[in-house]
């Protein structure tokens, strides 16, 4: 079973979003969930890059095909391991669904606010209650972590807490999560300033989205 890896970046591929990580002259394909992309991403995640990641392992007889799962830390991938334990939510749907960091995630269980869940990609109300009913009382310390655990810069948590929500507020507009992730990123691609509020990523993503149309 592979626990954590640490290699060279080979390729990057944003929808679904994995990496291929070479390490000891093979290459491993991981799985990312949006949250940890986007927290990799503010670091400069491209191909020659070095990496290290913990990795949730998944093989059964009905799916031989091994499925890794990356995080930055531990505490995020007991998280997901807990979540994969409610009832219809396996680790490719936990991992597509993990558009928020944990403790966000978590803090949503422990409130009950089933409202943030439904959020989530794949993630209905029926699902919600589900994890409410399965998690609550047992993911209180998660809630408490600070997000992004692995920045200590405030200028770099002040971007990742930017990004995310911006993705969360096109989420709640209808954007699919890979499309809400690709306009975030194609924002701050544009913008010849570092954006420093959701408006300003908001207002380029709607801006590009109206030049696009006006083209067609």
């Amino acid at each position: 079973m592979i626990s954590f890896l640490m290699g060279e970046i080979r390729n990057v591929r944003l929808d679904p979003c994995t990496l291929v990580i070479v390490s000891a002259g093979v290459g491993y394909e991981v799985t990312l969930p949006v949250f940890v992309y986007e927290s990799l991403n503010i670091d400069g995640l491209k191909p020659g890059k070095h990496i290290e990641l913990e990795i949730y392992y998944h093989v059964t007889e009905r799916q031989p095909k091994p499925v890794l799962v990356g995080f930055r830390h531990p505490a995020e991938r007991n998280f997901f391991e807990q979540l994969i334990e409610v009832e219809g939510i396996g680790p490719t749907k936990a991992a597509s669904a993990l558009v928020f960091p944990v403790s966000t995630i978590a803090a949503a269980i422990e409130m009950e606010d089933l409202s943030v869940l439904q959020q989530l990609p794949g993630i209905g109300n029926r699902a919600a209650q589900k994890i409410v009913a399965t998690l609550k009382g047992k993911v209180s310390e998660t809630a408490l972590l600070k997000d992004r655990l692995d920045v200590d810069s405030d200028n770099l948590s002040g971007q990742i807490s930017v990004r995310t929500e911006a993705i969360e507020a096109l989420l709640t507009l209808g954007y699919r999560s890979n499309e809400a992730m690709s306009k975030v990123e194609g924002a701050f691609d544009t913008i010849s300033d570092e954006p420093e509020t959701v408006e300003d990523i908001l207002r380029e993503v709607f801006k590009s989205q109206i030049n696009h149309n006006d083209k067609s």
